[in-house]
Order: structure tokens, then sequence, then C-alpha cells
């Protein structure tokens, strides 16, 4: 089976982890409890940044030394470039982060619109899966550059299945706000389904541009660690803190480490 073929497998199985998030809006139309909240975006934190460690930063280390390049080049450069990618995106891109508690933040950030809040809210969380997406394309377009090894299609296997996981909260953390703030149950669910579609795309796409530019992949890895942490680092973790110390937050975070960790190296 080609590469983008098992991109769009594996990242089809995140996109519809996130639809049946979003589906909890059918079943559970109250505010989340607090602390259930935060352990939600612990452990989606604790997830991104096991995958951009052992899925993608050490396979581009591995990577690049085997081409008789150093290292730490090409995995600190694209993980700098992955980090000013998210940061001008969070700039410009007019968005606004979800609360399912009324503890977010209220102002839109980025540059102005006439967007609804409904949109802005959207497009937060759609920002946050464009690197996802792009960490499970390049997983699997590096295997395919290895003749198939079946040891790497278990690992990009691996990736989406604990981004897959992480996903089903994050559905469900865009589409019960959604709800709150005025859409019915089927326009929320919808909306909140739809911003899980940029991974398919973004992981096809990154498919594509590393099959035809090999030796960028240690570069395109690690790039896509760079902005998985920046989300990880500018958004996630505070948010799962709101201000004060949580040890749900911090719980969450350890686990979901823990889980892609082992999802990763028993499956690796």
């Amino acid at each position: 089976m080609s590469p983008i073929l098992w991109a769009a497998g594996g990242t089809g199985f995140t996109f519809l982890m996130t639809t049946l998030g979003a589906s909890v809006v059918f079943f559970f139309r109250k505010e989340v409890n607090q602390s259930v909240q935060r352990i939600f975006l612990g452990f989606a934190a604790g997830v991104m940044i096991a995958a951009s460690v052992w899925s993608l930063l050490i396979p581009a280390i591995e990577e690049a030394e085997a081409n008789g390049i150093p290292g730490w080049l090409p995995a600190a450069g694209g993980f700098i470039l992955g980090v000013l990618f998210l940061i001008v995106l969070d700039t410009l891109l007019p968005h606004l982060h979800p609360s399912m508690n009324g503890h977010g933040k209220n102002e839109a950030e980025g540059i102005s619109s006439t967007w609804k809040r409904t949109t802005l809210l959207v497009m937060a969380v759609t920002l946050h899966n464009i690197p996802e997406g792009m960490a499970v394309g390049l997983a699997f377009a590096l295997a395919a550059q290895h003749g198939g090894d079946p040891t790497l299609y278990t690992a990009a296997m691996a990736l989406a299945i604990g981004i897959g996981i992480q996903n089903f909260p994050e559905g469900a953390a865009i589409s019960l706000p959604l709800r709150q703030e005025g859409l019915s149950t089927g326009k929320a669910f919808i909306r909140g389904s739809m911003s899980g579609i940029v991974e398919p795309i973004f992981g096809i796409l990154t498919v594509i541009v590393a099959g035809s530019i090999q030796p960028l992949m240690p570069w395109l890895l690690s790039f896509a660690a760079g902005a998985m942490m920046y989300v990880v680092v500018e958004e996630l973790i505070p948010e799962a803190h709101l201000g004060e110390h949580s040890n749900a937050g911090t719980l969450g975070v350890m686990v979901g480490f823990l889980i892609m960790m082992i999802l990763d190296v028993a499956l690796g």
C-alpha cells in the first residue's frame, strides 16, 4: 500500500476520533466538571510531548546521522522552524480558545476580524490539529522511505493511535462550548468534527512533500515536533491548570506521556 494511503488511513483514524469526541454533545450538554477538563487538557499535552520526542525528534536525529549529518543540526533547526511557524499562525489567524467551564480566554487572538465567536472557537482547535496531521503523515512517509520497514509502520500506527486517543476529548472540548454559545446540537457536532479535517489534509500533503524531497525528512520531522511542543507549552499546559496549581492537570500530563511512550516503545 502506498504511503499516501497509509497516511490517509492514519489521519483518517485521528479525524474519526475527533468526530466521536464531538458526538458527546448529543449525550452530555451540561458543563464539564473542571477537574475532568483539566485531565483532558493535560492528557493531550502528555501525548504530544511524548510523540514529539519518541516519534519525531529521535527518528529525525537517527535519519540525519544515517545520512552523515550531525543529528542535532536538523533536529534543532527544524524544531525552531516549527515553533516559528506556529507563532506566525497564532499571531495572524483569528481564534478564540475554548473553555467548557467559562474559565477560558474571552478575548480573541490573532488579527482583528468580524468572525463570530463560534468560528473563532473552531479555528483555535484547527490550529492544534495542523502539526498533529503533519506528524502522523511524516511517520508513514519515513516508513515508506525505508522500504516499508514494518517496525517503522507499527511506530507510525502507534503515533496515530496516540494522537487519535487525545483527539477524542479534544472533539468534545470544541463541540460542547459551541453548544453553549447557542449553536444547535447538530451544528455544534458538525463544526467540532470538521475542526479535525485538517489532519488528513496536512498529513497527506506532508507525505507528498517528503516523498519528493527525501533529504528534508529530518527537518520535517523536527518541524512537526517544534509545532506540537509550541501548542503544548503555549496553551495546553497553562489551560490544564487554569491559573492555579492543579494535580488533576499534572496527572493528566503524566498519564498521557506514559501511554504514548508505551505505545511507541512497545509497537516501535
